[in-house]
């Protein structure tokens, strides 16, 4: 068993509860002489323990921790390559992954990993005392109780989800328990999920339909639930999970039996479409409904809401989906979106890495551009983020006959209205979106709006600091290389609006406008919808519903109308067969998921990790100062993903206490 297992007091245990928060709900830290009655002995102290079993969850909100930056979508600060203690998950897609010292390891919590055998721990130890509450209704302890059960399953399936077949960890080890009840031997992947599974599904009934009270944001409902069940069991229904035995084929127990299922089993999916199904279903009964910018334009705005108003609502439809907190789409948001420590670079929120800085002109409120606290722009995009985003017709850029592709490197000057009405009229659905004469690439033209909404480009416009920013990357101005700066920029020349809230601003952390991070929104269960009956029956007009509420908030066609159409696609009805109506489910997430962390895991759980993400990561030219020598493609990071590295190692030290432990396939 993992080393949190070896407690040999209760004065440990409560220590463990007390000591190891770093929240602000355990605020009274009890003496040595304290008791298990103790700490539950109130409604506060209850409430005190359900929010450290919440703070467990990932920290996705921290730029060096995140596991989002995981895949081929983000690259930082090259001078930070060698630093041990910044962008973990870029170092594992490096290949620098260790079974000396696991980075983000969870299962004993090393390198700054979350540790969730602990957390599971807790979540035992808050069931097996809930009772103890005096001041407490039944039903508030029974909502509570369920609460943790949900989250004692999470907790198990993120351990799945990094490790594969783990330890199920079901009640609180006794100091008096034998060394056969404390060092357990790992289950098989499907016993996992059917006990992470079984306690969802306990959980679900005593759980709230909806958390009305907004502070209580960010806890479990039964949407929560069925949502989370829904995604757990697309991920079990996958080839990663389902009939693997090209990659575990061999990786077996101590019995000479297979950790993972190596017949893949198409019932599966089904199981999966249905819980899909009942989780939209619950969620839209609750009032869940894809996002829309329903305020008033900022002032920067107003004139481009008037001469482009369709484009330029379903720009802000796709800028505010994540950015507008707790709005009616998100499901499940990280509530405790914070930053830690003194304000230094190792603790950083992502929404304060990715800022451009203001201009230093009268034209902008602005503030010093050389002082320390000025926002950080290094965390950019890569260049295949850039081609990865469909053209305005909703197909891929190689895919359309109508874009440029071979040329798409060209330079090109958008249209300039003052030269006459051909100008004007090529103009005006460009309003918002790209600046008016001024030199940019084929690549940034006709593109679709979640290109514009997400990324910050050249030519284009970045909405922050309560202003509107023409953007140009290249060195010497507003979005690249300067003042001496050296690798405090974005590298790559493209940058991410995608987490900056407009109203988000510079010169110190305070002025970063914080939201609850996305869980899980109710696009991702459409597009789950779609993926799983498109494995269960093949392309249907119910896939293309699904995946058709998605693209037409993108402002995008229809999937079955724009691919049947020879005028604009190569691959003529691609989406009848089910291997391409695949393809462009798990493109459509990538795009709609963009810099979420979503992007990795479909493409681990698809078996397309090690190809995908071992190619190099390639940006322009960053310290051109002109568009000739800026828009120039080279590598910025190699990569080396591998086989291996689909499943985190456990902590050698793990291995040496625990016997009956086996480490993981390549370790």
């Amino acid at each position: 068993m993992n080393k949190y297992h070896q407690i040999t007091s209760v004065t440990a245990i409560l220590t463990v509860i007390v000591l190891a928060s770093c929240t602000k709900f355990l605020d009274i830290v009890p003496d040595n002489t304290a008791k298990l009655e103790d700490v539950f002995n109130t409604r506060e102290e209850a409430y005190n323990a359900l929010a450290k079993v919440y703070s467990y969850l990932p920290d996705d909100n921290r730029a060096h921790y995140t596991t989002w930056t995981m895949g081929d979508e983000y690259v930082h600060r090259l001078d930070y390559e060698t630093n041990a203690s910044y962008l973990l998950s870029v170092k594992i897609m490096r290949g620098l992954q260790s079974a000396t010292n696991p980075i983000l390891g969870s299962w004993s919590g090393t390198y700054n990993g979350k540790p969730y055998y602990e957390a599971i721990r807790q979540c035992n130890l808050f069931l097996q005392n809930i009772d103890l509450v005096k001041n407490m209704e039944s039903f508030e302890k029974d909502e509570w109780r369920a609460q943790v059960i949900f989250m004692k399953a999470y907790y198990h399936w993120l351990l799945v989800q990094k490790y594969g077949p783990v330890i199920i960890s079901d009640e609180v080890v006794s100091p008096e328990a034998s060394r056969d009840a404390v060092f357990l031997k790992r289950a098989k992947v499907d016993d996992c999920y059917d006990y992470i599974i079984g306690l969802i599904d306990q959980a679900m009934p005593k759980l709230k339909p909806k958390i009305e009270n907004q502070v209580d944001y960010g806890m479990v409902d039964r949407m929560v639930a069925k949502s989370i069940k829904a995604r757990i069991l697309l991920f079990r229904a996958s080839p990663l999970s389902n009939g693997n035995m090209e990659y575990f084929g061999d990786f077996l127990d101590f019995d000479g039996k297979p950790y993972f299922p190596v017949t893949t089993d198409r019932e599966k999916w089904k199981k999966a479409g249905e819980a899909i199904d009942e989780a939209i279903a619950l969620c839209e009964e609750q009032g869940k409904a894809l996002y829309t910018f329903d305020k008033a334009p900022y002032s920067y705005d107003r004139e481009f809401f008037e001469n482009n108003p369709e484009r330029m609502q379903t720009l802000w439809n796709l800028r505010m989906v994540n950015t507008d907190p707790w709005n009616n789409e998100l499901i499940w948001g990280m509530s405790n979106v914070d930053f830690f420590g003194s304000g230094t670079n190792v603790d950083c929120e992502i929404g304060a890495t990715i800022n451009m800085r203001l201009p230093n002109s009268d034209e902008f409120a602005s503030t010093d551009k050389n002082s320390v606290n000025w926002a950080n722009q290094w965390m950019c995009a890569t260049y295949a983020m850039a081609e990865r985003y469909y053209t305005e017709n909703g197909v891929p850029v190689d895919e359309d006959r109508t874009f440029p592709y071979s040329m798409r490197h060209a330079l090109v000057t958008t249209p300039d209205p003052s030269l006459g009405e051909a100008d004007e009229i090529a103009m005006k659905p460009l309003l918002g979106l790209l600046q008016p004469n001024t030199v940019t690439i084929n690549l940034y033209m006709n593109r679709e709006m979640r290109f514009y909404a997400n990324l910050g480009i050249t030519g284009g416009y970045w909405r922050a600091h309560q202003c509107l920013i023409p953007v140009s990357m290249w060195a010497g101005s507003y979005g690249g290389l300067r003042d001496g700066r050296n690798e405090d920029c974005f590298v790559t020349g493209i940058g991410i609006q995608k987490f900056i809230h407009p109203e988000s601003g510079a010169g110190g952390w305070q002025r970063i406008v914080k939201f609850p991070y996305p869980i899980i929104r109710l696009a991702d269960l459409y597009l789950m919808q779609a993926e799983a009956w498109n494995e269960y029956e093949g392309p249907s007009q119910k896939v293309y519903n699904a995946l058709n509420k998605v693209r037409r908030r993108a402002g995008i066609p229809d999937v079955e109308e724009v691919w049947a159409d020879a005028g604009i696609v190569k691959s003529v009805n691609y989406h009848t067969t089910q291997a391409g109506l695949r393809e462009i489910i798990l493109r459509e997430r990538s795009i709609e998921f963009a810099f979420e962390g979503s992007r990795f895991q479909d493409m681990l759980r698809h078996k397309k990790a090690p190809a995908e993400f071992s190619r190099p990561v390639q940006g322009w030219m960053h310290t051109g100062s002109t568009p000739q020598t800026f828009f120039i493609l080279g590598v910025k990071q190699s990569r080396n993903f591998s086989i291996r590295d689909c499943l985190w190692p456990i902590d050698l030290n793990e291995l040496n206490t625990n016997r009956n432990l086996k480490q993981n396939p390549g370790w």
